[in-house]
Parts: C-alpha cells; sequence; structure tokens
C-alpha cells in the first residue's frame, strides 16, 4: 500500500523541468508536513526517477529504496509528534507510464509533449509524495518547458515567464488535493479562457488537432456547474476548465479543477454522451476532489454521485429519468454478473468496475432518494460536501449522517446496495416499468467505454 500514516502533507511545492526532445524530466520538491507520531523515519514514494538530494529541516538525511517505488528517509534527528518539519528533494530522470491490471497511469507522451495523470497511483511517477487519498494537501507547481510549448495544470495560473529559451507556468490554488488529482499537460494547446457569472475563472486546453469538436460539450461548463450545485450544494473551487489531448489516453480523469479528457469523447461518441462525460467529471469536485475518499474500498462514493449527476442531468434535459434507468438496471436478473462485486467493498481487481461501482453506486443513491425523498437526499447530498469539503470521508460516516438527517435507521439500506453480492431486495419495487430499449442502451454505452478502457 502506497503512502505513510505517521505524518501530513500540508503543501508540495513543486519545480519541474521537461524537455519533450529528450524525455528528460529534472525535479525540485519542498514538501511541508507535520508528523503524526514520533518519527524516527518515514517513506515517501517516487517511481522510476532517480533521487540525488533529500534534506530534512536543511540537514541532509540518508535514505534507500525499497519495493522499487518506495524511499525509506531518515532525518538526522528523530521528528517529536506534532513537529512540522521540511523535506526538500531533488531528483531526474525518464518519467514512466506504469502499466496495471488497473489500465495506464502515469506519463504519457504526445505528439507534442506529455500529460500526467492516472488513478490510483501516478503522483510518484512525477515527484516524491505521499501517495494515499487521504493525505490532501496545497500544491503550488511550478513548470518549464521549451518555448512555444503550454504547460497547463490544477488552480490558477499565477505567473509566466520566458528566458533562454525556456518558458515558466507557476499553477497554485485549488484547494487541498489528493495526489493521484494533481495533472500536468505539457505542448501545444488553443486556450480558450472566460468567467462564470459568479467570477470563477474558466481555462479549457485544447489540442489543436481536436478543432471545435469539444466546443459544444465544454461550453456548457458553466451551465453543468450552476445545475450540480443546487443539488451538491456551493461549488467547492475558485477555478474551473478542462484539458483535451489529442491522445488515446483511454479515459477522463477528474484532475482537480481540470478535468482531463481522451479526444474520442468528443469526435467519436454522440454529442449528448460527451457532454454526459463533462457532467460526470465535473460531479467530481464535489464527490472525489473536494471531497476524497479515506482510502479506495469508498471509491462508490467517487463514481457514485458523478453518475448519477450523468442521469440526473439526462433528466432535465428531456432524456431518460433517474428513475427509468434505476428501474432499468433493476431488471437485471439476478442471476446476472451484474450483481456478483460488492459495491461498498469491491477489491482492488475492481476498484473501478463499471458496473459494480459506477452503476451500481449510482442505483445506490436513488435507492437512498426514494426511501427518504427528494428533499432529504439532496440536503444530506449538499450536507455532506459543505461539511468535510478540503477533508476526506468513508461510507459509515455518509451513513451516519443520512440516518441524523432522515431520522432513520438505514443498517438495511447500506448492506443490500453495498455489502452483499446480490440483487438488492428494493429492487422489486422499482418505480415505473423497466424499458428494454434503455437497458441495451446503457449496455452499449459500457460495452463503448470499456473497448476503450474509459472507466474513470
Amino acid at each position: 500500500m502506497d503512502g505513510n500514516g505517521g505524518y501530513r502533507v500540508r503543501h508540495y511545492g513543486l519545480a519541474i523541468r521537461y524537455n519533450p526532445a529528450t524525455d528528460r524530466l529534472i525535479g525540485r520538491a519542498r514538501i511541508k508536513a507535520v508528523a503524526r507520531k514520533n518519527l524516527s523515519r518515514f517513506n515517501l514514494d517516487l517511481t522510476g526517477l532517480n533521487l540525488s538530494s533529500i534534506s530534512v529541516d536543511d540537514a541532509g538525511a540518508s535514505w534507500r529504496r525499497r519495493r522499487g517505488h518506495e524511499l525509506v528517509i531518515t532525518p538526522k534527528q528523530g521528528l517529536r509528534q506534532g513537529r512540522a518539519f521540511e523535506v526538500v528533494a531533488t531528483y531526474a530522470g525518464t518519467p514512466k507510464l506504469l502499466h496495471g491490471p488497473l489500465g495506464d497511469g502515469g506519463v504519457f507522451r504526445t505528439d507534442d509533449g506529455a500529460v500526467i495523470l492516472g488513478q490510483p497511483h501516478v503522483a510518484s511517477t512525477w515527484f516524491p509524495a505521499n501517495d494515499h487519498p487521504s493525505d490532501k494537501a496545497t500544491y503550488t507547481i511550478q513548470l518549464t518547458v521549451p518555448a512555444g510549448l503550454e504547460a497547463i495544470s490544477n488552480g490558477r495560473l499565477s505567473k509566466r515567464s520566458s528566458s533562454s529559451g525556456w518558458s515558466t507556468w507557476t499553477w497554485s490554488g485549488g484547494g487541498p488535493m489528493a495526489s493521484y488529482l494533481a495533472t500536468v499537460a505539457l505542448g501545444q494547446f488553443d486556450i480558450r479562457r472566460r468567467r462564470t457569472s459568479d467570477g470563477v475563472p474558466i481555462l479549457d486546453a485544447v489540442d489543436p488537432q481536436v478543432g471545435n469538436s469539444a466546443d459544444r460539450a465544454l461550453t456548457k461548463e458553466e451551465e453543468i456547474v450552476r445545475f450540480l450545485r443546487r443539488r451538491f450544494g456551493p461549488y467547492p473551487f475558485d477555478a474551473l476548465g478542462g484539458i483535451v489531448e489529442h491522445h488515446e489516453l483511454g479515459f477522463a480523469l477528474e484532475t482537480q479543477t481540470r478535468p482531463v479528457y481522451d479526444f474520442r469523447f468528443f469526435t467519436e461518441f454522440r454529442n449528448a454522451f460527451a457532454t454526459s462525460i463533462v457532467v460526470h467529471e465535473l460531479a467530481h469536485m464535489w464527490y472525489g476532489d473536494s471531497v476524497s475518499v479515506r482510502d479506495w474500498r469508498h471509491i462508490w462514493l467517487n463514481e457514485g454521485p458523478a453518475t448519477y449527476a450523468e442521469w440526473m442531468w439526462s433528466g432535465a434535459k428531456g432524456g431518460d429519468h433517474p428513475r427509468e434507468i434505476f428501474a432499468s438496471l433493476c431488471s437485471t436478473p439476478a442471476s446476472d454478473d451484474f450483481w456478483d462485486v460488492k459495491t461498498g467493498d469491491p477489491g482492488p481487481a475492481n476498484l473501478f468496475d463499471y458496473e459494480a461501482v459506477y452503476l451500481r453506486g449510482a442505483m445506490t443513491l436513488h435507492g437512498l432518494r426514494r426511501a427518504l425523498g427528494a428533499s432529504v437526499f439532496f440536503d444530506i447530498m449538499s450536507t455532506w460536501t459543505t461539511e468535510h469539503r478540503g477533508g476526506t470521508g468513508g461510507t459509515v460516516q455518509f451513513k451516519r449522517l443520512a440516518e441524523k438527517m432522515s431520522g432513520r435507521q438505514l443498517d438495511g439500506l447500506f448492506r443490500q446496495w453495498l455489502f452483499r453480492a446480490a440483487k438488492p431486495r428494493a429492487c422489486k419495487r422499482a418505480l415505473g416499468v423497466a424499458d428494454a430499449s434503455l437497458q441495451r442502451r446503457i449496455e452499449q454505452e459500457a460495452v463503448a467505454l470499456h473497448q476503450r478502457h474509459i472507466t474513470q
């Protein structure tokens, strides 16, 4: 398991220089952290890059590698519980793209640069990190690239300068962030800037080869955020936008404030489906980014709300209503492998199982809505994002909030939807009649996603 629970990172200050022509990355990380217990040593995750120096509070520290990706660091003096400390690490090398059963992640080389993203483990491919979703920190990301290239990241562009054939872009803000949500996109981009009616800056970076194919979906970002904040609470960040790469990434990902999209969403799928993907990724700004999971077992709390947001958007725009989608999925026979994985604890191999985590995660929420009524349900959804803003949460905490706000005991509901590998009894009472054509369409879109491994 990546990550170290003995300390908490408060801030990452990253300075990265990358030249696509040589595929060489040079980095310096300044990490501010606080010890949660007495530490004689601690770990950071760094994969495929060579560490050249490391210090703790300006004093040189010794280090060794363990299991390939883990740095075990021993400071000259132990760190007492509650003490703030600062680590400075310099490193370099050719960054890696990691291949695994859950998909690829890390540094994807593009025609004119690179993009860094992935889930669940990616941060360690480009900076030393406490690579666990529960350890959220603020970030300042300084990117230096050959002049003529753009360098896009999370949050707001706070500074840009040029010198001796290099261009430096500094990004900051964006609130506390889980390490896997940090991203970098380097290359040629058409940058579109605008502001929402309440002043939040929107920055979309679109590969010129994509042309205007993504415009119809991306120009709906403000409308989508307005739609979601009426259901999930105030938008939690001070920046908004997206990155569209002309590269077969195989997925879209909710990188904080600025999701990254495979261009094929906008060139190979119908417009309504492309917009639905943007809805999904922007819904993650509340569920997944602002409020992150305490550990990966609770991934349904990321993907369930994001998928349910797609259903709600569809219903609001004259498409299939959530109750129709719910009823259609409930018509799936109990013997079907659709029900074979526990949504609330899918296990490492099924972490991004589209049916178990995404669809049944959304079904869990609709089941809760049916049981409690829309008013109480949306109060729960918005209270969760408000109370846990910038933090983390898990299934037990979500259930407790739902019980507190509804005045109901919900053990049975959560057990049958999340912790049984079986068709829930509540499906027998699904409202409406299952629409066979709707179910076929859901299945077809699921197949299309999985053929391209677009599952995040």
